[in-house]
């Protein structure tokens, strides 16, 4: 049995390549602080985040990009295969995803998670080739095609050719960066207390690249920062749009970068084919114009772009020699390449 895993800074997500994508919830786990056992993964523990009781702790054991709760990202990737594996008696091969600016260590980590979760081999793909692969783009041709993934930990551009990255780039700065932002502001322009899921929830719900017309308009409620009562404002697109420009800026600066110094005959085939926006920030409103407007290369969105990641993880173990790190539980074998040229 092959798996292809996204385990984001968000969301999980488990494809099956016969089967299709068999989980997808939120990278949530809620456990007890006395004994470590598990309470709830997924959605419920997401429920739980910002409301438990000092004996309850509901974290989100991955950070921008990386695994920072070794122990709890591989409880809640335990359970997730269990899931999706409960009535196969063969440990399954997986494939995971990882962003492009991950330190040996931080590799490492993943693997082992996994190993540990119950896998027998590991492959790690790197988030934008998969990505590329969930889209459906043909990533063995001798083509200069520009991804820029955009998840909830971090944001990565890749320009592909022949199963390679001829060029790349990466920022933790991405959808929970924007949560931040959202918090921030509201607590300097509003004088408004207010968690990261209610964050996150404002930027789904009116959250915006460009000014919105009609205006969009949602209720934030949190404590006022002055009385500590809870307290209830309006907040619009407009200003939601200007809470994450910062963020937004940074990225934009980053795939500027990256068409800088991608040589001129991949350029001219990223004119041709433009920009595919993948990863569940891409979903976020007016996203591809304010690339393209940025960058002047047409930008299109990915179908299911939450999930290409995972869908081009599990596809891409027909690529496994290629890729970047390979543990195999048979013979403990570790190996590290460059790049992820065949």
């Amino acid at each position: 049995m092959n798996l292809g895993i996204d385990l984001g800074t968000s969301r999980v997500v488990i494809y099956d390549p016969a089967a299709g994508v068999v989980l997808d919830e939120p990278a949530v786990i809620a456990v007890a602080r006395d004994d470590g056992h598990v309470i709830a993964c997924g959605t419920e523990a997401e429920e739980m985040l910002g409301r438990t009781p000092d004996s309850i702790l509901a974290v989100r054991p991955v950070q921008k990009g990386v695994i920072a709760e070794y122990e709890l990202a591989e409880k809640l990737l335990r359970h997730c295969l269990q899931r999706v594996c409960s009535n196969r008696i063969a440990k399954p091969c997986v494939a995971v995803s990882v962003a492009e600016k991950v330190t040996d260590v931080e590799q490492r980590s993943f693997i082992e998670a996994v190993v540990s979760a119950g896998a027998r081999r590991v492959t790690l793909v790197p988030e934008t080739v998969a990505a590329a692969i969930g889209a459906g783009i043909d990533v063995s041709l001798p083509l200069g095609q520009m991804i820029v993934n955009a998840g909830g930990g971090t944001v990565d551009a890749s320009v592909l050719s022949l199963r390679g990255e001829a060029v790349f780039s990466s920022i933790r700065v991405a959808g929970s960066a924007m949560d931040d932002a959202i918090i921030r502001y509201l607590r300097a322009r509003h004088g408004l207390i207010i968690s990261e899921t209610t964050a996150e929830r404002l930027k789904i719900r009116i959250g915006c690249a460009l000014p919105e017309d009609p205006e969009l308009t949602a209720p934030a409620k949190g404590r006022d920062a002055l009385t500590g009562l809870p307290r209830m404002v309006q907040m619009t697109s407009t200003e939601l749009c200007e809470a994450i420009s910062e963020p937004l800026q940074d990225m934009l600066d980053m795939v500027q970068r990256v068409l800088e110094i991608t040589p001129p005959e991949l350029a001219g085939d990223i004119i041709n084919n433009g920009i595919c926006l993948t990863g569940g920030l891409a979903q976020l409103r007016g996203l591809p114009e304010l690339l393209a407007r940025s960058t002047g290369v047409a930008c299109h969105v990915a179908d299911n772009p939450a999930q290409c990641v995972a869908i081009g993880a599990g596809k891409a173990l027909q690529y496994a020699s290629a890729f970047s790190a390979v543990y195999d539980l048979g013979n403990y074998t570790y190996r590290l390449s460059d790049n992820v040229t065949n």
